[in-house]
Formats: C-alpha cells, structure tokens, sequence
C-alpha cells in the first residue's frame, strides 16, 4: 500500500480582494510543494532555535555580559579555511542599493548604477499578502524583461541592458516572522521559508541563465547554529531543483550583538555559500538595547542620532567585521546611508551629502569592500568614495586588517560614549516610531520620514530606546525623569500635531491611532516584545 500523499499547503484568510492579479504564477503546485517540503523538514529546526534565542536572552539578563564561544575557538585558531571564492556577479560591490520589491523600485534598483540591489522582503517591506506575491512576481517579470510599465502621471519605466543592471541579492524575512496565510496542517509556515522558497524555486535556474545565481540576504541571524540551518536548507534546495552545490551564496548581516561574537563561526557554517557579511547599524544597536536592557546604567544608550559609527564599541564591530572577512576570503560591506536628496534645498542636500562622503570615505578606507545607499541619487557618491580606494580592483580583501585586536568587553562598551538621553531624543523616537508605524500598517515598509529612508528596523530602536530610557529612570537635561506618564504625554501631543499636518480627512483615513497605542504598548508593556513586527503583523490587512 502506498504511503499517503503529503498534505497541501492551505491559502487561508485571503478574500477576492486580497488576491492579486497572476497569483497563480507564483503560487504554482509545484512551488508550494516545494515550501512546503521546507517547513515539513526545517521549521521543527526553526522552532528550537527561537527558544534557544530566549535561553541566550535569559543568560545575558543574569549575568550582563557575552564573550567569545570557548567551544569554537578551534574554528576560530584554524587559519586553513577559507569561504567560497565568489562568483563574477559578486565580486565588485562597492555600491548597493536598498529597497522593497514594488514594480517601480525594483526597475529603478536594477537601473541605479548600484552594482548590487538587495531586494527587501524584511525590514522594507510590510508583509501584507499582496507585497509577498507581487514582490515575487517582479521579480520573476524583471528576469524576464516584462516588467516596464507607465506611471498615472505618464512617466515611463523600462529596464536597461542586462548588462548595466544591478545583481539582485534577495533578503527573506527573519525566523521570527509567520507567514499567516500559509498554513500546513493548520501550522503558518515561516516567512523566511515561504520568501526563500517561492524566489529560490521560480528562479534559481532562470539566474543561472543570466550569467548569475540565486543570492540572499539573511537577517536577523543571532548564532552560528541559524547558520547552519540556512546551509542546510541551502543543500536541500539545490538538490531539490537539480543545480550544483554552491550556487547558492549568502551574505549575513551582523546586526545582532550576539551574532557579532560568533562572525567567524558563521562563514565556517556557510562556508561554501558565503559571500560576505553586512554591519547593520539601527538593527544592531536595538539587539544591544534588547539584550542588556536590564544591565544598568552603563548599558543605556544616549539619542540614535548620537550613536555613530565612529563610536567606540561601533568601531570595534565594523573593524572586527573587516578583519573577519578579509581573514577568510568574505566581502565586507558596510552601513546604510539613508539620506534622501532634497532637490528643492541645495544647501542641506550639500551639507547632507557632505556627510555620506565622509561615511563612505571611512568606510573605505577602513577596508569596507563596498557599502549601502537608500536612494539612486545617492550611487555615485558612494561609488566615488570606492573607486577612490579600489581603482579597477573589484575589492581590498587582500587587505587583511592585522592590526585589529578586538576584545570580547569592546563590543559591548557602551559608556565608552560621552552622550546622553536628551529630551529631544525622546520626542524624536515618538515622532519618529509614530510615523513609520502607521506607514507599516497601510502596508509600506520603507518610508520617507524627516529627509530620511525609514525601515522597520527605526522603528526598533525608537520604542526599545523609550523602554529602557522609562525603565533606567533616566532624568533628561532639562530635569524631566523619563516616565510612562511623560511618554504617553509627548505621545498625545505628537498625535495632536500630526493631526493638524496632516488634516482631519488623511488622519481618520488613516493608521494614526492604532500607531500611536501600538508604539506605547510596545514601548511601556513590562513584557518587552521581541520585535515590534510581531503585534504590528497582527494588526496588518
């Protein structure tokens, strides 16, 4: 008797109206089979590694600090190992460009003169049902050279030579996230799985084609043994659809502070799918918040803005990261520049562009092999700044960065920074967390706010700065004690004003009041939620 055929993936909770134009050409039998293959073999994984998450959690709550693996340091001693060489599409990244996969970015990224475009499914994309399968579909339609298309206003948008197009590096979304309308014996699989899968299966073969690959992002990644569960999928996948071994390449951002101890450990894990690792700023600086909230004074962090990258124990991780790579063959690229030019104030796009020159020159010259831009615009100041150290070499992992000696305590020397939590700051991440939540809710991930590119990852560091600002008891500069009741106050009142900008009409059409209780929820709840995207999700159309 044979055995029984496997159960299907189930569509769950997606009216007519819900359901895009063409999904079906993503959400073939044969694709769903495929994720669902995924989640039958490596959510049980994905499940135990997110309670090990809290154990870890547990353990820095206990004893306020972290330290290198003693259990790895062999891989660590090991200087006979190496990554991967990378494939011709990733070998020169000296500019890459952010953004979520809607059909106008996604032509604009291609066309930016960036040499990477990392297409978002994370941190720049709110997940609703209809932005997972066009973003799919976009992509799918960009390979095929389908996707031009007029604007309302009667702009035209059309792709440039295959050749003058960036190399698209897909980022699925983190472990932490479901993906409610996909369930398998009542089960939602994870978001990751069901980003990674669709892309993976609709076009690994169809990149191969091109000349290039199925490359990926990997967020959130908090240890070596995540990793490892990436490397794992990664075998499966390409035995799976028939493809070599290796075609498969993954750059891992480092943006929490427990993956910052493990960097080395991470490329041995992926070791023949790694292409590099990524030092994100705001993500980072929220996993420090998140993981020492309860650590004491020298653990609490002053207003973002005041955290820079030439921060002590910022410029302990970018330099720990450059020397990792380079030690072992990876790209290293650097932060974010989320500047949005502002063609109608040339003084403060001059005296903000100023400003990403000199990020870009640091990060060069510290040996970055490349680095982040928001914006098309914001490509040639970046590339200038590569092409200044580079010249015609595609990277500088030749240089290995010897000189760094980074210790366990430096990463987290967070009172090594003179500045303090302003009064300011704190309407700042109310105006700030306000804002782009309620952009996330009417299903916008990356948003414009105050002259600069938003993601989720703001958001993050907004409310988990109000919680441990409010729980430190920290008193501000002008005598006023961080309190929930002075929080809900500068709410109010930031809801107010945002009220009379925006007017009656725009602000009850809108996701106003929902942001403003999630933002207090998330950030005055004893409980302190893991990620804001969590409770956010719930409340998603």
């Amino acid at each position: 008797m044979s055995a029984p055929a496997p159960s299907p993936l189930a569509i769950v909770d997606v009216g007519p109206e819900q359901t895009p134009a063409r999904q079906d050409e993503v959400l073939t039998e044969d694709a769903l089979a495929f994720v669902a293959e995924l989640h039958r073999r490596f959510t049980p994984r994905r499940d135990e590694l997110l309670a090990r998450r809290a154990e870890r959690r547990a353990e820095i709550a206990r004893t306020s600090t972290l330290d290198f693996l003693a259990e790895t340091a062999h891989i660590r001693a090991d200087d006979s190992w190496k990554v991967a060489e990378a494939p011709a599409a990733l070998n020169d990244r000296r500019v890459e460009i952010t953004g979520p996969t809607d059909r106008k970015m996604t032509i604009n990224a291609l066309n930016s003169g960036a040499k990477v475009w990392l297409a978002d499914f994370e941190d720049a994309s709110a997940p609703t049902w209809e932005n997972v399968v066009l973003g799919q579909l976009n992509l799918i339609d960009a390979y095929e050279r389908r996707i031009d298309f007029t604007s309302p206003q009667g702009k035209t948008y059309a792709l440039k030579p295959a050749e003058e197009l960036a190399t698209v590096v897909m980022r699925p979304r983190g472990w932490h996230l479901e993906e409610r309308h996909l369930r398998l014996d009542g089960k939602a699989v994870p978001g990751a799985l069901v980003d990674f899968g669709l892309y993976f299966f609709h076009n690994a073969k169809r990149l191969i084609d091109l000349g290039k690959g199925p490359y990926f992002y990997l967020p959130k990644t908090e240890s070596h043994l995540e990793a490892r569960l990436w490397n794992d999928i990664f075998v499966f996948a390409q035995d799976y659809v028939g493809i070599p071994q290796g075609t498969i390449r993954a750059t891992v951002l480092i943006e929490t502070i427990t993956a910052a101890y493990e960097m080395e450990e991470i490329l041995y894990e992926l070791r023949d799918h790694a292409s590099g690792l990524n030092a994100g700023r705001w993500d980072y600086l929220f996993s420090i918040v998140k993981n020492f909230r309860d650590g004491g004074e020298k653990f609490v962090l002053p207003d973002r803005n005041a955290v820079t990258m030439t921060a002590p124990f910022m410029r302990a991780y970018t330099e720990l990261l450059v020397r990792t790579c380079h030690k072992r063959g990876a790209h290293a690229i650097g932060g974010m520049a989320a500047f949005i030019p502002n063609r109608r104030d040339p003084e403060a796009n001059e005296r903000a562009l100023a400003k990403v020159k000199n990020d870009k020159d640091r990060e060069a010259g510290d040996g970055f092999d490349g680095s982040w831009v928001a914006h098309p615009d914001l490509v040639p100041v970046a590339r200038a700044s590569f092409d200044a150290v580079l010249g015609d070499a595609p990277n500088q992992k030749h240089r290995l960065r010897e000189d760094v000696d980074v210790k366990a305590a430096d990463l987290i020397a967070i009172d090594s920074l003179d500045a303090k939590p302003t009064y300011q700051g704190l309407i700042d991440a109310v105006q700030v967390g306000t804002r782009y939540i309620e952009a996330w809710l009417r299903g916008l991930g990356a948003v414009a706010i105050f002259g600069l590119m938003e993601d989720a990852a703001t958001a993050e560091i907004s409310r988990s700065q109000i919680w441990q600002w409010v729980d430190a008891g920290v008193v501000f500069e002008n005598g006023e004690k961080a309190t929930a009741e002075l929080v809900r106050t500068v709410a109010a009142e930031e809801l107010a004003k945002i009220r009379a900008e925006v007017g009656e009409d725009a602000f009850t059409s809108g996701k106003w009041q929902q942001a403003h209780d999630l933002l207090l929820s998330v950030s005055l709840d004893a409980d302190y939620a893991d990620f804001l995207t969590l409770p956010a999700y719930e409340l998603l159309g």
